[in-house]
């Protein structure tokens, strides 16, 4: 069905295909709002390789950034997030847009950025970057989670920017993690070296492959990284060794974006391994939980609040 929605979308189907699309349209309002997404995302790609085109009409070489998605539902919030602005690249006269992704609870997407790099960002994640970098730098703006693939560029360092600190890179693979209502700061190398920076530190912090930087207040703790697993995010998983249940219900309040409030504090004496996929959502994790433990819990939606009893 999704190939066909793409060539419904780009007029490419038969009077039998559209009243197929139609039918399956109308069987449920969830195919309508999948459809509006995949529309929306397609619009946003036409305005893309228009903004190029009229950069430079001699030539366009294709999308300036690219998104995909594990699922249809992921975009349809997520594009919410997109607007344009308009900024001035130092010794040049063009204009360039900076453009806004937000990505919605329990959900993750993919882009690929002007100059080649890849990034990956978490659930509830917002990324501000340009479509278009300066001739002397690449700056981008985090809240969230995000993994980064830098593509080298020796005159270019790129720069990731969050509310307290910045991590300076020329070419590498590491891990941000910054959300501005969350008082802790990560960042995880894999490969490649970064700085840390920020105004309150009287020097830069640098770290090697296989280090992992924590800040929970104006102290940075470096370590090595204990799991590999921490990165599991990108494909779509949640992984949890010998997590503390108020750690992991912590973790589950940031990627869902609800209140947990234990009741139960017998659970707080327990300790969790295992994994989740995070489209399965809040409840599938707290079910699971559930064969192990006794308990009960209650949603409210309205309040998006959720309470273990």
């Amino acid at each position: 069905m999704e190939e066909l929605l793409r060539r419904y979308i780009r007029g490419e189907v038969s009077d039998e295909e559209r009243a197929k699309i139609a039918r399956w349209l109308d069987d449920d309002p969830e195919n309508m709002r999948e459809f509006k997404a995949m529309r929306k995302l397609y619009d946003i790609s036409l305005w893309q390789t228009e903004a190029q085109a009229s950069s430079n009409p001699k030539k366009v070489t294709g999308k300036i950034w690219r998104m995909t998605f594990e699922t249809l539902k992921i975009a349809a919030i997520l594009v919410v997030g997109f607007f344009a602005s308009k900024l001035i690249i130092p010794h040049e006269s063009e204009t360039v847009h900076t453009q806004t992704i937000h990505v919605p609870p329990g959900q993750r997407a993919e882009l690929t950025l002007a100059d080649g790099t890849e990034v990956w960002l978490n659930s509830g994640t917002t990324l501000r970057f340009p479509d278009r970098f300066a001739e002397n730098k690449r700056e981008v703006m985090l809240d969230g989670e995000g993994y980064f693939s830098v593509r080298h560029d020796a005159n270019r360092p790129f720069t990731v920017q969050t509310s307290r600190y910045a991590v300076r890179v020329l070419g590498t693979e590491f891990n941000v993690k910054a959300y501005e209502n969350s008082s802790l700061f990560e960042t995880a190398l894999i490969e490649g070296s970064v700085e840390i920076n920020s105004p309150r530190m009287a020097e830069s912090l640098r770290l090697k492959p296989n280090e992992l930087a924590v800040a929970n207040s104006n102290t940075i703790h470096v370590s090595s990284i204990p799991d590999y697993n921490y990165f599991k995010w990108k494909e779509g998983l949640l992984c949890f060794e010998d997590e503390s249940i108020q750690n992991l219900m912590k973790k589950l309040e940031l990627y869902y974006d609800i209140t947990v409030d234990i009741q139960n504090k017998s659970l707080l004496h327990y300790r969790y391994t295992g994994k989740f996929r995070i489209r399965d959502g809040i409840e599938h994790v707290l079910k699971v939980l559930q064969l192990k433990h006794r308990f009960s819990y209650t949603k409210d939606d309205d309040k998006n609040l959720i309470v273990i009893k």
